[in-house]
């Protein structure tokens, strides 16, 4: 393995990391419980969250996503592993050893190379997995090089979440997974605090192609469009510059990274043809439509005013009648 693998794999020594210093260790509480991001689980082993059964071990340990896992596994005081470039076969070996689940965190224009080094190393009952965020390509990659059990994810949040974030996580089975299998990926992910929900690799793919890689294209697209022409810099406004400001660092330091998983997506030139009919849809001066199809995102918004003023509207009429009843002054109605 070499340091071309990108900025997701760093040249470093493998990092075994565990939690006083004890592999696999489990703290003794009588129950399960669950806390920001720690996990413990009871003294009885039967009763134990599949993911305190073994290790885990992260491959591309200190690319950004990779260290993420690493640092909030400590912090939930999981069995944790990590291995990284340059991933020579003792290297792999070591880190390897004894793993439950070994989740492969590192770009997907050599996803397959790392996996084939990853998987002749890690036990046959292990279950192999991936962040990528593709999961139809991944799968059957990880299918075609590990006879075990699969189970692709992808974490919908950056390395850096903030402090209050909610953090979804999509799971996406293999063929030859089971129940006890999805347990371990999913309990891994739950004692790091995050909320996983299950999915198919088909239904994520057409979803993130959407979501995901046509807010880089059409950013992309846009800010291509006005490059170069500086007599627009006196018109810019605010709203201009907020979206400028949002989408430097996904048309900079990211857009290697947006670009492989547009291209590694078999949905996104779909997506694209979709978004060419909206605005076709613009060209023919449908404004009106467009707007009130964009309005879906904000219906919520619009639904709780209705009914904060559905709710206000008894008090408003009963101050209207109070203040338009005549004021008697005490002659009983009488002037």
């Amino acid at each position: 393995m070499t340091e071309q693998f990108g900025p997701a794999l760093k040249t470093g020594a493998a990092a075994q990391s565990q939690t006083g210093g004890q592999t696999g260790q489990t703290t003794q509480t009588g129950q399960t419980t669950q806390t920001g991001q720690t996990g413990q689980t009871t003294e009885n082993r039967q009763a134990a969250p599949a993911h305190a059964r073994g290790k885990t071990v992260v491959i591309g340990s200190q690319g950004r996503m990779g260290a993420m896992l690493i640092q909030r596994a400590q912090a939930a005081g999981l069995a944790i592993a990590g291995a990284d470039v340059p991933l020579t076969p003792e290297k792999l070996a070591h880190a390897c050893a004894g793993a439950a689940m070994a989740i492969i965190c590192v770009p997907a224009a050599v996803f397959d190379e790392v996996t084939a080094a990853v998987c002749p190393h890690l036990p046959s009952t292990a279950v192999l997995t991936d962040i990528t965020s593709v999961k139809e390509q991944p799968l059957r990659q990880m299918e075609r090089l590990w006879a075990g059990p699969v189970v692709g994810t992808h974490p919908l949040f950056g390395p850096n979440p903030e402090a209050d974030a909610e953090l979804p996580v999509a799971i996406t089975p293999g063929h030859h997974a089971g129940p006890e299998h999805l347990a371990l990926v999913e309990g891994f992910f739950a004692d790091l605090g995050c909320r996983t929900f299950l999915t198919s690799a088909e239904k994520h793919d057409k979803a993130m192609a959407r979501i995901q890689n046509m807010n880089f294209i059409t950013s992309l697209a846009y800010f291509a469009l006005l490059a170069g022409q500086d007599d627009l810099l006196p018109f810019l406004t605010p709203s201009f510059r907020r979206r400028q400001h949002a989408a430097r660092k996904m048309l900079t330091e990211d857009a290697r990274l947006f670009s492989g998983l547009f291209e590694a997506n078999a949905h996104s030139h779909e997506a694209v043809r979709q978004y060419r009919q909206m605005l076709n849809l613009a060209a023919a001066g449908d404004i009106d439509l467009l707007c009130e199809r964009a309005g879906w995102w904000w219906q919520e918004d619009e639904n709780e005013g209705e009914n904060r003023a559905a709710s206000e509207a008894p008090n408003v009429l009963q101050n209207a009648a109070q203040n338009a009843a005549p004021n008697t002054g005490g002659h009983n109605g009488r002037m």
